[in-house]
C-alpha cells in the first residue's frame, strides 16, 4: 500500500472512502483524538497513591467520592461507614454522588470535574466508561469487601493529614571546661553524659536546669585534635556552637532532634 504518511499500528482499522478530502477529515479527527487522550494521561488526576502529594502543593483539602454497588442497601452501608472515618479536623471526605449499577461514562464525567474517586462495589465500568476512564485518568477502584474499601480509603486520608512531629533527645553533653578561640570563639570542652552528640544537630543550652539558649547547632565536633561526626557516651571532645559563645563550666548542651509521628 502505498502512499501512507504514517506507520500504522497493529490492530488499526482500515476505512475506504470514496474522496480524499473525507479521508483526510477521518485522518484528522483521529489524529486530535490520540493527542487529546495523550494529554489527558500526562495530566495526573487524583489517585489514593497521589493523595499526600497534592494535598502539600495544595491542590486539594478533600477527598472527593463517587460510589456505585450491586445493591442500595450495600452502597448505604458502605458510604456511611466511609463518612464515619476518625481521621481528624484537617482532612474532610465527601460523597458526590451514589447509585446503583455499573460505572457508567456520567460517572467518570462527574469525577473528571471533580477530581473525584469512583468506587465500584461488586460492579465494574460499563460499556466505553473503562475506557473513558483509562483515558482521562480516573482513578476507579473495585472491590468485594467493604472493608477492604474501607481500609484502603481511610489509609489514603490518613496520608492526607499532616505530619505530626515529636523531640527525640539524641544526647547530652557537660561542659567541663571553656576554651577561648580568635577564630572560632568559644569551645566547650565536654564529657557526654548520655546518649551520643552528633555534629549539624539541633541543640539547647540549660543552666541550672534552666534553658538560656534555644535552636543552637552543633557545628563543630573534636576529639583531641581530630573532627568527628560523633561522640559518644563517656568521651570526652569539644563542641562549637557557631556563633553562640554564652557558655560555662556546668552549663549542659541538650541535642535533639524532630521526628515524624506515625498516626494511630
Amino acid at each position: 500500500m502505498l502512499g501512507l504518511t504514517n506507520v500504522p499500528g497493529a490492530g488499526d482499522n482500515l476505512i475506504v472512502v470514496d474522496e480524499d478530502r473525507t479521508a483526510r477529515q477521518i485522518a484528522e479527527k483521529r489524529a486530535a483524538r490520540e493527542r487529546n487522550a495523550a494529554f489527558a494521561k500526562r495530566v495526573r488526576r487524583v489517585s489514593l497513591e497521589d493523595l499526600d502529594k497534592v494535598l502539600k502543593a495544595g491542590l486539594v483539602q478533600e477527598l472527593n467520592l463517587i460510589i456505585k454497588g450491586d445493591a442500595s442497601g450495600a452502597v448505604e452501608a458502605l458510604e456511611a461507614s466511609l463518612l464515619q472515618l476518625d481521621v481528624g479536623e484537617e482532612v474532610d471526605i465527601r460523597v458526590l454522588h451514589r447509585g446503583v449499577g455499573a460505572v457508567t461514562e456520567s460517572d467518570i464525567d462527574l469525577a473528571m470535574g471533580s477530581d473525584a474517586i469512583v468506587i465500584g462495589y461488586n460492579v465494574r465500568a460499563a460499556g466505553r466508561a473503562a475506557q473513558m476512564a483509562e483515558r482521562e485518568g480516573v482513578d476507579v477502584r473495585y472491590y468485594s469487601v467493604i472493608y477492604q474499601a474501607i481500609e484502603e480509603i481511610e489509609a489514603a486520608l490518613k496520608g492526607l493529614l499532616k505530619p505530626e512531629y515529636e523531640e527525640v533527645e539524641l544526647g547530652t553533653a557537660e561542659i567541663r571546661e571553656v576554651f577561648r578561640s580568635s577564630k572560632l570563639g568559644n569551645i566547650a570542652g565536654v564529657l557526654i553524659r548520655s546518649g551520643e552528640v552528633k555534629r549539624n544537630t539541633k541543640a539547647r543550652l540549660l543552666r541550672d536546669g534552666k534553658v538560656i539558649a534555644e535552636d543552637l547547632t552543633i557545628h563543630g565536633l573534636r576529639r583531641f585534635k581530630d573532627d568527628v561526626t560523633e561522640i559518644r557516651e563517656g568521651f570526652e571532645g569539644g563542641i562549637n556552637l557557631g556563633n553562640y559563645n554564652d557558655i560555662k563550666i556546668d552549663d549542659v548542651i541538650a541535642t535533639y532532634e524532630m521526628r515524624e509521628k506515625p498516626r494511630a
